[in-house]
């Protein structure tokens, strides 16, 4: 028994014809599929809509301080060697953050340019 494909597009109006058939093939069953995962999705926030969650929201994290803010901190003990105020608030806020440590509770005596 010979299968075999039965239809070879042989012109130009053929081809396009066959690829926008295929096209339109994949373009409904990525449509089907969006369909039913939506509606999955939607069952499942139905069935637990009075549940609460076991998991913890985490709270959202506090931003570094501006420089331009932390810039007014900069004390006048501080010995700045060829370095700005904006570069040594930006430096100390950038070790405050590394080193999770308030920048009230950390003492700086000197910063230099390497």
């Amino acid at each position: 028994m010979d299968i075999s494909l039965k239809f070879s597009p042989e012109t130009l109006p053929e081809s396009l014809l066959l690829g926008l058939l295929g096209m339109t093939v994949v373009m409904l069953a990525l449509v089907l599929l969006m369909a039913a995962i939506k509606g999955q999705s939607w069952l499942v926030s139905k069935l637990t809509a009075g549940k609460h969650s076991a998991v913890p929201v985490a709270q959202p994290v506090a931003a570094a301080p501006a420089p331009v803010a932390v810039a007014a901190a900069v004390d006048t003990a501080v010995d700045l060697h060829d370095v700005d105020d904006k570069t040594a608030a930006m430096i100390m806020a950038i070790v405050a953050d590394e080193t999770d440590i308030p920048l009230e509770e950390l003492r700086f005596t000197s910063i230099k340019r390497a």
